[in-house]
């Protein structure tokens, strides 16, 4: 009986507990408003009119475009990772390549889409062996750099289509060949100053080796355009 009596009271016992004086039993519990806090207000975009968030987001591919353009090690495409000046150049690159002698002879010729999907179908596979290889950069950071690192790509691409306007003969094809061996090193070189110090380093070769073959063929196909007559 008093062992039921027991089980039927559990919190019997918590009666002859004393608690001190000197233990606080009450207090605040709202949040003070730390410094992430008000950064988080200063930064939101909720108010923001469309203008100035999309000229804001403008900046920020301009800004990611330098970077391009003048690699040093920084974290500035990886912090800071969009998709936005990727697409455009992606779009942009697909566009130059169209109106070629072999879309018109069906000698299959890159279409848009095939462009498109070279571009990111490589990008995908590029990311995926880095993160297999133990890279700590995340999958849409990854995208980001070799996006944004076909900008020199896509300027020779632009450069050679003015050039083809002066005929296709050796001297062009000499100066394409300049323009597109150097844009393949500038991207080759940029993209690998951004995600080299986020690979173990015993396996950068094996990162790097992908990239290249990626930009090769890109570079391949805009030293091989030659537009309809």
């Amino acid at each position: 009986m008093a062992a039921a009596e027991e089980a039927s009271r559990p919190f019997a016992g918590l009666s002859d507990v004393s608690i001190s004086e000197d233990i606080p039993v009450e207090g605040d519990i709202s949040v003070p408003l730390g410094p992430s806090t008000r950064r988080d207000e200063e930064f939101s975009t909720l108010d923001e009119p469309v203008k100035e968030t999309i000229l804001r987001d403008l900046r920020a591919v301009g800004n990611k475009f330098i970077h391009v353009l003048y690699p040093k090690r920084s974290t500035a495409l990886l912090r800071d990772w969009d998709l936005w000046g990727p697409l455009l150049l992606c779009v942009t690159l697909a566009l130059l390549l169209q109106g070629g002698a072999a879309d018109s002879d069906d000698q299959g010729g890159p279409q848009f889409a095939e462009v498109f999907v070279i571009i990111w179908f490589g990008s995908i596979i590029i990311t995926l062996n880095s993160k297999l290889l133990g890279g700590t950069i995340s999958f849409f950071q990854s995208l980001c750099v070799l996006g944004y690192c076909i900008l020199p790509l896509t300027v020779a691409m632009a450069v050679c289509r003015i050039v083809l306007v002066g005929g296709s003969g050796t001297v062009s094809f000499a100066v394409r060949l300049v323009v597109v061996t150097a844009s393949f090193g500038w991207s080759t070189f940029a993209s690998t100053a951004f995600l080299a110090d986020n690979q173990p380093p015993d396996r950068k070769a094996l990162v790097v080796y992908p990239v290249f073959l990626f930009y090769f063929v890109i570079g391949w196909m805009i030293l091989t355009f030659s537009p309809s007559q």
